[in-house]
């Protein structure tokens, strides 16, 4: 076909997915209601700028980047269009396989939930597929998706739970972040560095956790010593309620999704 892979719109989470898609070297449109926003990222990642129409009928892959509160209607244009070589890619939270096939009228489909650190090639995806994704398409999508981050198959049932953590997690750091750069501010550190040394703690911290077997709650512990000043640190976010705070921001989160429906 024309595209391996066209996106139907270019926001936030379109964007992202559309920059790492497009440094596999395979063909990316782009379409979006704003043309001034398409054509930005289009430059920026070396894409083609085209129609929806287009897309329908020359895309591989077609990722719906719309959001849930219109993405029936976009589905409902795109149904008569749409070429039977095409899987449709749809991330609407909320929005399940079967909404999405029974709107197209085609069981090609593949639900993701991705998240934003993906343009980097850090995000996680979470996928789900219709009975209509074969092995060899799945594999293929798994190929177009490499430079995205890591990928993980889910049932669907337990896909709104994974993204209230993953998709709206990076939010819940960015606060941590900004959090942490405050009080080292408050200490007297240069707001640059400050922020710069937040990032690059989660980071390795991160890092440290993925690659170890160890609970993360014994890397805390080796982080403290008797009597010392991480301890003190660690109590201090447990006054002020930390980890139910965190807790209560997944569960807020798809709660949210729920609603949705």
């Amino acid at each position: 076909m024309k595209y391996k892979a066209g996106f139907i719109g270019c926001g936030n989470m379109g964007g992202a997915l559309a920059a790492a898609v497009a440094k596999t070297g395979q063909g990316v449109a782009l379409f979006d209601v704003d043309e001034k926003k398409a054509d930005a990222l289009a430059a920026a990642i070396g894409a083609a700028v085209t129609s929806a129409d287009d897309i329908y009928k020359n895309a591989e892959f077609i990722f719906f980047a719309v959001k849930p509160n219109i993405i029936g209607k976009v589905l409902a244009d795109a149904a008569p269009k749409i070429s039977k070589k095409s899987v449709a890619v749809s991330m609407a939270a909320g929005v399940s396989l079967r909404d999405v096939t029974s709107a197209l009228g085609t069981e090609s489909v593949i639900r993701i939930m991705p998240n934003t650190p993906a343009a980097v090639g850090e995000g996680l995806i979470l996928y789900t597929s219709a009975s209509g994704i074969s092995d060899a398409v799945e594999k293929d999508f798994l190929d177009l998706m490499s430079r995205c981050g890591a990928l993980d198959k889910i049932d669907e049932k337990l896909i709104d739970a994974a993204a209230a953590l993953s998709g709206c997690g990076p939010a819940f750091a960015y606060v941590f972040i900004e959090a942490l750069a405050d009080g080292a501010v408050a200490c007297g550190l240069p707001r640059d560095r400050a922020l710069r040394y937040a990032e690059q703690t989660l980071i390795g911290a991160a890092s440290l956790a993925l690659s170890s077997d160890k609970h993360p709650e014994r890397l805390k512990d080796e982080v403290c010593s008797p009597g010392g000043t991480t301890i003190e640190g660690v109590l201090a976010l447990e006054r002020g309620a930390f980890r139910h705070a965190a807790s209560s921001a997944v569960i807020a989160a798809y709660e949210k999704t729920k609603k949705l429906k």
